[in-house]
């Protein structure tokens, strides 16, 4: 198996020199994008390149407490990130969102990385880092489009809630059908994806091992045991966001609050 080609900084700058394809789409149709894009690329670039350094450090010190304490950061930013997305209010679901995300990758990290790959150190940085990364990425996204979906559909739906929750008194009952379409929603893209994976696109995980020089069937079990440990995340912190908010979004009689979301989000 051959080794990875380098990627020389100089080869990396005259890279940039193919972002003059999508430019001339914006400047031929006026539209706005090219500022935005040049700072998100710039961004990118500097955001990745001080991560690639503190990486590095960390994975040379392997150090449980700094490595725990990266991937706490990564919850904070994942969950500030949602709230800020959704239009909540920071004091309310800071705590459940929080919850909800750690305890998703407590469940997933113990079972993929103790069990399946049964690691001798489980918070070895190399694959504890990575992998908990992944997830947390992911189930941001779909947080965020679940939990939209949830309390919008209880703002813009709240006599259809009120009639439910007269009729039946079971506030368990009367939410399910706004968690059924919250999970739907959230979940249904990241369904679509694993149906078309390997036959519309090669995963990014996939392809690195494979240009890192592992085989393709090394790289193919990896990556569905990634893609089974982002679906398990995802669905488990999306589950435990809901149920855990609906501690704080309702009085004790079942009545939404509604001065828990920011006037006019949805």
């Amino acid at each position: 198996m051959s080794s990875i080609v380098d990627i020389s900084i100089w080869k990396l700058v005259i890279s940039l020199s193919i972002l003059v394809i999508p430019f001339a789409f914006f400047l031929y149709y006026k539209i706005p994008l090219i500022s935005s894009t040049m700072i998100a690329v710039l961004r990118m670039a500097v955001q990745l390149s001080l991560i690639a350094v503190y990486l590095e450090w960390i994975f040379e010190v392997n150090n449980l407490w700094i490595n725990m304490l990266w991937v706490f950061l990564m919850v904070f930013v994942g969950v500030f990130t949602a709230i800020k997305r959704i239009g909540l209010y920071p004091r309310y679901f800071v705590l459940p969102l929080t919850l909800s995300a750690i305890t998703a990758v407590i469940i997933v990290d113990a079972f993929f990385l103790g069990y399946v790959l049964h690691l001798d150190y489980l918070f070895d940085a190399r694959y504890f880092i990575p992998i908990t990364g992944m997830i947390l990425g992911n189930s941001m996204n779909h947080n965020i489009v679940g939990l939209s979906t949830y309390f919008r559909g209880l703002s813009e739906k709240a006599e259809l809630y009120n009639f439910l929750l007269t009729n039946t008194g079971n506030t368990a009952l009367t939410r399910r059908p706004f968690v059924k379409q919250a999970i739907t929603q959230g979940l249904n893209p990241l369904i679509a994806t694993m149906t078309v994976i390997g036959l519309i696109s090669l995963p990014g995980m996939m392809t690195g091992q494979i240009l890192g020089g592992s085989s393709p069937a090394l790289a193919i079990r990896y990556q569905i045991m990634i893609m089974l440990a982002i679906f398990i995340g995802c669905t488990t912190n999306m589950f435990l966001s809901i149920l855990f908010s609906n501690r704080f979004i309702f009085d004790k009689f079942g009545n939404l609050k509604i001065d828990m979301v920011k006037p006019g989000k949805y």
